[in-house]
């Protein structure tokens, strides 16, 4: 369903967020995000362009790639900010390099505000992890479910109880994967240790904040 038609108005700024994910002829996968923002009217940038920026140019055009193993593991990372406000700006782009070694996993974009909050890193970049990390799940998504066979109704799907469609009490659940659906009844406390385990391996970094 598509949103309801809006008041008249008047556009004064588009930002762009592409994420995309590559299998790459290695075994291994590239994650990359690109970000531009631009203005529909000339706007002052006392340190670009002799200190005015011409609509439709980019404020802001950057982006960051994440290459990762199937258990998402971060093996190396490469950031670039081609257009930024100030000249100054991408002299912090190599600092996300600190990401080399960090899994994507729960809680994942906590610890990238800790890392890169404030003055250490940039703001828009940071803001790039988050649908990066949330790519990194996609794009690996079909290959992980292979070799961990969740299609399989037997095999605990990682996504159970992460949305209100996958509710372990709702159809979906009961119609797919019947062996995890629970009626209202409370879960034992072995289900409880057993969902947590799964849940901790495959959940997406974005349900955690």
């Amino acid at each position: 369903m598509p949103l309801p038609s809006p008041a008249n108005r008047v556009q004064q700024h588009t930002r762009r967020v592409v994420c995309e994910g590559y299998k790459r002829e290695d075994g291994l996968w590239d994650i990359e995000g690109h970000l531009l923002d631009t203005k529909n009217m000339p706007i002052e940038l006392k340190d670009r362009d002799e200190g005015i920026l011409p609509a439709g140019e980019p404020v802001h055009s950057m982006a960051i790639r994440l290459t990762i193993d199937l258990d998402l593991n971060i093996l190396d990372v490469a950031a670039s900010m081609d257009a930024t406000p100030f000249k100054g700006c991408p002299s912090i782009a190599d600092s996300y390099k600190r990401l080399i070694g960090v899994q994507i996993k729960p809680g994942f974009t906590k610890l990238t505000r800790e890392m890169f909050g404030g003055v250490n890193g940039c703001t828009h970049l940071l803001e790039l992890l988050g649908p990066v990390a949330t790519t990194a799940y996609q794009a690996t998504h079909h290959e992980r479910e292979i070799q961990e066979g969740w299609t399989d109704g037997d095999q605990k799907p990682p996504m159970l109880d992460m949305c209100h469609t996958m509710d372990s009490k709702g159809g979906v659940v009961q119609q797919y994967w019947p062996h995890f659906y629970q009626s209202k009844k409370s879960s034992s406390p072995l289900e409880v240790i057993a969902s947590s385990a799964n849940e901790s391996k495959h959940a997406d970094p974005a349900s955690e904040h």
